[in-house]
């Protein structure tokens, strides 16, 4: 079947069937409606696993239906004395032309950390993807099979932690390891674990965003010369399959301009039983592969961004859209989840909205405690939104309104805020845009709340102001009042939008990593844009690495209208600007 992009993707919320069209001029073979545990993908059930049942090595898997094959299991070196000690459970998996690309593998248990680093040393493996976390709803899904500082011996091979990096969606953390033998120790080697956290507990990540980042950070991780990848979940065969599909499929997009799902599950199933277990799972491939064909690798060196500002900026015919148009426009098409905005609709809470196009998703919003004997006092128009490295590490809320101060400050106070960032006057072309929030001298009272103003500061763009807010104890909050905002239009120049950044990121040093609460009048448009910048400024300094589209695409799907078309550009050019006035830095040569 060749799909139209007009028709994407289309998944059937029925637990038996799933039937999944991917668009555009990619050629899908559909084979059969299919379920996960259906008699179409269990052919391979006659295929043995006698080591795997064998009474030693029974207590080392951790779920007793989820065994390697003998003919594709990891066989490790056997122990003189130790019987069955060659013996993990672990499968061989093929990637699109690579054979033994990977190992899939089960979260190791306890005792069996000392084999999980063992078959990672004789395979010479570089590269560990972990696709769990530790625990989840309660449940044991993996041992800690590495030291959170400094260094530890499981069995003979001795692992140093080097490095870590925590991110948004994933932790980087790379190990120093040596085996040591009774002949002398090895020569150590260099392994990075990139472990993916925003897995939900149930189902699939929301977006396919982060893992197809992740994805690319693991094979740009990975040395050529290394041995086979080792990616293992809990039972490594659900999102071990999941991630292992995605990776040789994009590769298949790459050279035969067509993905064949089914066909390459089918293969891999052949190796491991029960790779991608659930129908969601299966869905979650051909999302991910929707998302690659229609926005591509979108990612930029800091080297290549004023390239391609020329480009986005320039056609070669008069009549033509530019490409910055053309690629916000990809933003603009995407859909506006309305069905996700029950409770901002509620007619009790629909006053309490500014704009009612703007309206918080209910998987996101933020949730104020019920006031005793009142309904719908939990609401709030505003959304928690991700930080680079840092998950609901922003408030993106509306301008208060005379009616909503109370709810705003009891925001600030119930979610321990210490920065709030404005980015509207009061008025803007004779339009009341906020309610004035806070004193222009001594203290005023909202609800239950006092706040009283301590100082300020004038900036170059910005007012600060030192604000303490009381209700019972007392807290100090900083609010950073930008003014470098035109009434209509975009600031000028970017300088000023990179002084506030900074200056908010060092009060969040000072007072700890607690939500930022950013708003304009409406909460979209500048607020998508400092949070936008302040992410992209961030990668920016840590990796040299910046991504403006796919950046706004996760905030719009966070918050509707986050970042309009002239802000867009914006992003760009202030970034550009960041480069230039720190072009002599470390990361940028």
């Amino acid at each position: 079947i060749a799909a139209k992009a007009d028709y994407i993707t289309h998944a059937a919320e029925s637990s038996a069937v799933v039937l999944v069209f991917l668009c555009c001029q990619i050629q899908i073979k559909v084979y059969s409606i299919w379920h996960p545990r259906s008699d179409v993908l269990m052919f391979n059930l006659y295929r043995t696993c006698e080591e795997a049942n064998k009474d030693e090595n029974k207590e080392k898997n951790r779920y007793p239906n989820i065994l390697p094959y003998d003919h594709s299991r990891v066989i490790l070196t056997p122990i003189d004395g130790v019987p069955c000690s060659d013996y993990i459970n672990a499968s061989y998996i093929d990637g699109y032309t690579d054979k033994n690309k990977f190992i899939a593998a089960q979260g190791p248990k306890q005792d069996t950390v000392a084999d999980f680093w063992r078959m990672i040393w004789e395979q010479k493996s570089a590269t560990i993807v972990m696709l769990t976390n530790l625990k989840e709803r309660k449940e044991d899904k993996c041992h800690q099979y590495w030291p959170d500082q400094g260094c530890w011996t499981y069995g003979n091979v001795r692992v140093a932690v080097e490095d870590f990096t925590a991110l948004v969606d994933y932790t980087i953390r790379k190990f120093c390891v040596q085996y040591q033998a009774s002949d002398g120790t090895k020569t150590p080697r260099l392994v990075t674990q990139l472990h993916f956290t925003s897995w939900p507990d149930f189902g699939v990540p929301f977006s396919p965003i982060g893992m197809l980042k992740f994805l690319k950070k693991v094979k740009q991780v990975n040395p050529s010369y290394a041995g086979p990848i080792v990616v293992h979940c809990s039972a490594g065969v659900g999102r071990t399959g999941t991630f292992i599909v995605i990776d040789a499929l994009i590769d298949m997009m790459y050279a035969e301009k067509k993905v064949d799902v089914f066909g390459f599950v089918s293969r891999i199933r052949e190796q491991r039983s029960q790779l991608i277990q659930t129908d969601l799972q299966y869905s979650f491939v051909y999302q991910a592969l929707l998302e690659y064909f229609l926005y591509g690798d979108t990612e930029l060196d800091v080297s290549s961004l004023e390239g391609h500002l020329d480009k986005l900026h320039n056609t070669s015919a008069p009549l033509d859209r530019v490409g910055l148009e053309e690629e916000f426009k990809k933003l603009t098409n995407m859909r506006i989840m309305k069905e996700n905005m029950r409770t901002g609709n509620l007619p009790a809470n629909m006053k309490k909205n500014r704009v009612l196009q703007i309206i918080p998703y209910d998987f996101n919003r933020v949730i104020l405690s019920m006031k005793r004997g009142q309904e719908f006092t939990d609401y709030i128009n505003a959304s928690f939104i991700d930080g680079y490295r840092q998950k609901d590490y922003f408030i993106a809320t509306q301008g208060p309104l005379a009616h909503t101060v109370d709810d705003f400050w009891r925001m600030v106070w119930e979610w321990k805020c210490h920065s709030i960032v404005m980015l509207t006057e009061l008025q803007e072309r004779d339009q009341d845009k906020c309610f004035q929030y806070w004193p222009t001298e001594d203290s005023v009272t909202y609800g239950d709340f006092t706040v009283e103003i301590k100082g300020d500061t004038l900036c170059d763009t910005f007012i600060l102001r030192d604000l303490q807010l009381t209700h019972g104890p007392t807290r100090l909050v900083r609010h950073f009042h930008f003014h470098g905002w035109p009434e209509i239009g975009i600031p000028a120049e970017g300088k000023g939008m990179i002084d506030i950044i900074a200056a908010v990121q060092k009060q969040q040093q000072q007072s700890g990593n607690n939500p930022i609460v950013v708003h304009c009048s409406a909460g979209a448009g500048r607020t998508g844009t400092f949070i936008a910048l302040s992410n992209i400024l961030e990668r920016v300094k840590a990796e040299g690495l910046l991504d403006v589209f796919q950046t706004v695409k996760s905030l719009r799907m966070q918050r509707p209208h986050m970042v309009q078309t002239e802000q867009y550009d914006f992003c760009y050019r202030v970034v550009q600007d960041f480069v230039d006035i720190f072009s002599d830095y470390a990361n940028f040569k």
